[in-house]
């Protein structure tokens, strides 16, 4: 097939290029006139086309001739004015929708993610599924514009025009620099990563890019009558213990794990004062706050989702258990100069 991938240049969408190249498709990536052409050098099988979310004619151009876009792109920090991610993941998708549509393509995978379910004050939740209902309230711009954005994408399935929603939660891999997992091990290095929970066990489902990329191939290839229309979870097979995961880490990058405990009434209180403060239009719009109530919320509540909807509508099975995917991420780092320097990247 002819695929065109948004988010080439970042993280997931490079993994995803990268595979859907290996898997024989003709690739085209859509990537900005100012992004790092280091990737595309790396790979000279993909075809780039130069344009941006927000510039309708570009993709236009971009999906000329395309069969199924996986659509990776987003807006992802946890700065910035409503304005900048209402743009970016909500008017940058159905742009997107509309052209590729307009074409003639005929499938639309949308990268979309659990945090469009997150429910404000809700407690332990575990084996969600995708019966669960979007929430009226959302934590952060983020959460609220994927929502948004998944929701177009799931009320554009036509006959002619299949779209499918993937949810995958905490994307890790090699070549991330800017994730959770990269922020985690930072975090440690410079000291600045209590223990929220507070001693509390935390259990989270977490999802290795290699396993979120195979669902995207598959999804895109499924029969329209099983996914249409339809958004679904996917994680890695292990359920994780977040203590015991920060701790492995910390040994592999020899730093040293959380064990500043902040008792709970404190840390809500320091996380209403950041958040009042991040009011502030100059703050918002420029700097990543310290502490939010999303954050918290990753760390000190158990959340596993149940991917059984992707195994039964596409076969999705996790390709990369979470120890070999540890080890092919050390791997990864002593290829880029060894732990030492990634963490002074990631700090």
């Amino acid at each position: 097939m002819k695929v065109l991938i948004t988010g080439a240049s970042g993280f997931l969408g490079g993994h995803l290029a990268e595979a859907a190249l290996h898997a024989g498709h003709d690739v085209r990536v859509l990537v900005r006139p100012s992004a790092d052409p280091t990737r595309l050098r790396a790979n000279p099988g993909l075809e780039p086309a130069y344009g941006d979310l927000e510039d309708a004619a570009s993709l236009e151009r971009a999906v000329r001739g395309v069969d199924v876009v996986h659509h990776s792109a987003a807006r992802v920090v946890e700065h910035g004015t409503r304005e900048q991610f209402w743009s970016a993941n909500v008017l940058g998708t159905r742009l997107l929708m509309d052209a590729a549509r307009k074409a003639g393509a005929e499938r639309f995978v949308f990268i979309s993610s659990p945090s469009a379910l997150m429910r404000v004050g809700e407690g332990d939740r575990l084996g969600i599924d995708e019966s669960t209902p979007y929430p009226s309230r959302y934590y952060n711009l983020y959460s609220e514009t994927k929502a948004a954005a998944e929701r177009l994408v799931l009320s554009a399935n036509r006959p002619e025009f299949t779209t499918v929603s993937l949810r995958p939660r905490g994307v890790w891999g090699p070549r991330d620099r800017a994730g959770f997992l990269p922020r985690m091990v930072g975090r440690m290095a410079a000291g600045r990563l209590p223990d929220l929970a507070a001693g509390r066990q935390v259990l989270t489902s977490l999802c290795h890019c290699d396993n979120a990329v195979a669902a995207s191939l598959l999804a895109a290839g499924a029969p329209a009558e099983r996914v249409g229309g339809k958004a679904y979870f996917v994680a890695d097979r292990e359920r994780t213990d977040l203590r015991e995961l920060l701790v492995r880490l910390a040994e592999l990058f020899d730093v040293r794990p959380p064990t500043r405990r902040i008792p709970p009434l404190v840390r809500d209180a320091l996380v209403e004062a950041v958040e009042l403060a991040w009011r502030l239009p100059a703050l918002a719009a420029r700097r990543e706050p310290p502490l939010t109530r999303y954050a918290v919320a990753l760390l000190t509540r158990s959340t596993t989702y149940n991917t059984a909807a992707a195994e039964r509508d596409f076969g999705y099975v996790p390709v990369i258990s979470q120890e070999d995917g540890l080890e092919q991420l050390m791997a990864w780092v002593a290829s880029v100069g060894g732990v030492e320097q990634f963490k002074r990247a990631v700090r």
